[in-house]
């Protein structure tokens, strides 16, 4: 009998899918920084039995209705790039990679904090010009991080995990999600905040919230007009629930000190992009979770969940089940 097949939309180390490869036959995408064509996801995906792909891979109807199909599994822990009602209708199961990511995720986002309150890519740059001509008091002077005000909007485990970081800086520690945490208040030392509280009395915001139709711009004027003059915009959730016009001209009139991002509407961003050519920018190219360890404990996982459907198990970390 032969083995199920199963693709895998970018180029990932082998020991990564030991689980997988003893299971079924794999076929890959040759390439770590380029995108699988979508033709040739199309063609991949009317035999596959299961897919490994990338938050940048686009799972629609078209894809999803193979007869073959039984799992997608999401190398990511958001899942906006996959059309869950299709695949409901098709019975794949999908799957994400959650909690191995967490504490990455928010070192990367405690990063933008730190960077962009203190100005450290403009003030590296500054030393790689040649610009660095003597010392001075208010030389690239940034803002205190710690014991200001943080306001998270999206406390789920990557949120908490900022909070805790942010405790060890003594910041006071807002947040406004869907419900109320009253366990993590009690464990992390957080406060409840409706979101115009948040947004009038933080220092940094951060967007921390998976992309729904209630968060896709929400982001716009009128948040960027409520927060303070010397507060800082972070985004680490989705660069969708963000209006960048909005957000472009909050900083140009100096509504707002200053962003974080490490995600866009659009990946990857234009170099051109004029949200690019401001100072008090800091951009990351969407590396909240990539270290090596990270990564490759992502890959595993995702890999285990397509063993583990295709050997007749319930997956690890569904997000959606294989209806019968």
């Amino acid at each position: 009998m032969s083995k199920p097949y199963v693709y895998v939309t970018r180029k990932l180390p082998e020991h990564t899918l030991t689980k997988l490869a003893d299971i079924a036959e794999i076929g890959m995408w040759d390439s770590e920084d380029t995108a699988v064509p979508r033709d040739v996801l199309i063609k991949e995906a009317r035999r596959a039995d299961g897919l490994l792909v990338m938050l940048s891979d686009k799972l629609d109807d078209e894809i999803l209705r193979s007869p073959s199909l039984k799992i997608a599994a999401n190398l990511a822990v958001g899942y906006d790039n996959m059309d869950t009602a299709a695949a409901e209708r098709h019975g794949v199961v999908i799957t994400n990679t959650p909690d191995v990511l967490t504490d990455t995720t928010a070192d990367l986002v405690f990063a933008l904090i730190l960077s962009s309150a203190r100005r450290v890519v403009e003030a590296a740059q500054y030393v790689k010009n040649g610009d660095w001509k003597s010392w001075s008091p208010l030389l690239l002077a940034g803002a205190d991080v710690h014991r200001k005000t943080i306001g998270i909007f999206g406390m789920g485990r990557i949120g908490e995990a900022v909070a805790r970081r942010a405790k060890g800086f003594d910041m006071n520690v807002l947040y406004h999600n869907r419900t109320r945490k009253e366990i993590t208040e009690t464990l992390v030392g957080v406060r409840y905040a409706a979101l115009d509280e948040l947004l009038q009395h933080s220092d940094f915001v951060v967007n921390l919230a998976p992309l729904t139709k209630e968060t896709t711009k929400m982001f716009g004027k009128e948040v960027f007009l409520k927060m303070k003059k010397s507060a800082f915009f972070i985004n680490g959730g989705r660069g969708g629930s963000v209006d960048e016009d909005a957000l472009l001209h909050a900083l140009q009139q100096k509504e707002i000190a200053g962003a974080g991002l490490d995600v866009y509407e659009v990946e990857p961003i234009d170099p051109n992009h004029p949200l690019l050519t401001m100072k008090n920018v800091t951009a990351l190219p969407h590396i909240g979770s990539s270290t090596i360890e990270t990564r490759c404990a992502m890959a595993r996982l995702a890999a285990e969940n397509i063993a583990l459907v295709l050997t007749g198990k319930a997956a690890k970390t569904p997000i959606l089940l294989r209806s019968e």
